[in-house]
């Protein structure tokens, strides 16, 4: 099945345009995942140039220090401070679909205070947003998939989905295979990140570089959660624009 229309590639990879223009694919804009660039006119200039050039966009909000379920009450005021500023700049770019993290770290945050808290966090924040807009939660240091299923599950609004990254989900934080990730998360899936590793470090290799038997779980997301995007998360594009191309998931 042709997905040309339900992926991105992150900026992250240096030939990110060259890659979506070949093959007709959306961008995920990382430029933002820094904070401080939310201020900068010349990011700003150049993440709007380089939107602009493709028809579907993602940005991806800024999470260093950010957590929404922070216990110091300061801290959580300037996740949502940036998170806002991230959502006008979403729009800006014509981008009606933002990432962020969750902001969750093992043994800093105790799961129920995390959901609990996050949960309140994220209905005030869509207290005002449009319809269409869809806010797509990823997994970075959880363990397991359960956590955050629960916390989009309790929020109950179709704006907040998941995002599952493959490649968190791998890592050595993770103590849940991959499989089992798609198989709790797929019914709330909304976006997904697709790269490789070798269950170790969070390497953003390509799809065939790594230990994630990648052609089984994208069949597997294609069947259970085929309503979900994806964005090519690797530090280059091009081999795994290939590696999708040959597998015709992707076309020219």
């Amino acid at each position: 099945m042709n997905r040309n229309s339900q992926i991105y590639i992150a900026t992250i990879a240096p030939d990110c345009g060259e890659m979506a223009e070949k093959y007709g694919l959306g961008l995920e804009c990382d430029a933002f995942c820094t904070a401080a660039n939310l201020e900068d006119p010349a990011v700003i200039r150049q993440a709007a140039g380089q939107m602009a050039a493709v028809g579907h966009r993602v940005l991806h909000a800024p999470f260093n220090e950010l957590c929404p379920a922070a216990i110091d009450p300061e801290v959580r005021c300037i996740t949502r401070m940036r998170y806002e500023q991230a959502w006008a700049m979403a729009q800006r770019l014509g981008a009606s679909r933002m990432v962020v993290h969750s902001g969750y770290i093992p043994l800093v945050y105790f799961p129920q205070w995390f959901v609990e808290q996050s949960v309140q966090f994220w209905k005030d924040f869509l207290r005002d947003k449009p319809a269409d807009c869809r806010i797509l939660l990823e997994n970075v240091l959880e363990p397991e998939p359960d956590m955050d299923l629960e916390l989009v599950r309790r929020v109950n609004d179709p704006r907040l989905k998941l995002c599952l990254d493959l490649g968190h989900a791998n890592s050595q934080v993770s103590e849940t295979p991959v499989e089992a990730w798609v198989r709790r998360w797929a019914p709330c899936l909304g976006h997904v990140h697709l790269h490789n590793n070798g269950g170790g470090w969070d390497t953003h290799s390509g799809l065939a570089e790594g230990t994630i038997p990648m052609e089984h779980i994208l069949d597997l997301l294609g069947r259970l959660a085929p309503q979900a995007t994806w964005t090519l998360e690797t530090t280059k594009a091009g081999p795994s624009c290939k590696w999708l191309e040959e597998r015709g998931l992707i076309g020219r």
